[in-house]
């Protein structure tokens, strides 16, 4: 049940950073700040909370998910731990190029915070079915139609939420595709360390019941 409400906690704290990465964006008053939604990140913890309010609402009714949460937490975490790795990787290029860029505290708990215990959730949390390989090409899917619309939409508004998009903050278009397909493939590498994870743990799981028992009875059923 502990598991449950931490997860209800987890969606709290969640859409907290979410409003106020929101406000803090339109006090900005920039045109990053008007595009709240275009970011992938964005997208993907709204997809978390509201995930994580029903795994959580779940835990507290039942000791095992369901496959079918198994299956969206797997995808969903990728998306965010994916978007968390990249943030990382862009204000780490910033500062080799002497940009110095202020990260407010929601970004923080966005990209690094929630990422990095939703995986110690992941591992360690009880209830968690092995996960399917099959998710990875739909890991992928979302970013990639994500990728397509905001390439187009920046062409037509001026502005990309991630400078990589834009060729001409690049050396052009094909430094773009190469990145955008270097990103895909962290996605899928993300997606298959998530189900490599499930299937160990859930395998050392099933071996330390079926360990005979110090009394000498019959081992628990897997």
């Amino acid at each position: 049940m502990a598991f449950g409400w931490s997860r209800l906690l987890t969606a709290g704290v969640c859409g907290v950073a979410l409003v106020d990465r929101l406000f803090w964006g339109l006090g900005s008053q920039t045109i990053a700040g008007q595009n709240y939604l275009a970011y992938l990140t964005i997208e993907s913890n709204i997809v978390f909370a509201i995930l994580a309010l029903i795994a959580g609402i779940i835990a507290l009714r039942t000791p095992e998910d369901p496959a079918w949460l198994t299956t969206a937490r797997a995808v969903v975490l990728s998306w965010t731990i994916t978007a968390g790795l990249a943030f990382a990787l862009i204000v780490w290029q910033a500062g080799l190029h002497g940009i110095p860029i202020w990260v407010p505290w929601s970004d923080i708990v966005l990209h690094f915070v929630l990422p990095a215990w939703t995986i110690i959730a992941w591992v360690f949390g009880p209830g968690r079915r092995a996960a399917s390989w099959r998710i990875v090409p739909y890991v992928v899917l979302y970013p990639a139609l994500w990728g397509v619309f905001t390439i187009w939409r920046g062409g037509v508004v001026g502005w990309y939420p991630y400078y990589f998009l834009d060729p001409r903050q690049v050396s052009g278009t094909p430094e773009m595709i190469l990145t955008c397909a270097i990103a895909l493939a962290i996605f899928a590498l993300v997606a298959s360390g998530l189900v490599a994870l499930s299937r160990l743990h859930t395998m050392a799981r099933t071996d330390l019941h079926r360990a005979p028992r110090p009394d000498g009875g019959e081992p628990d059923p897997a």
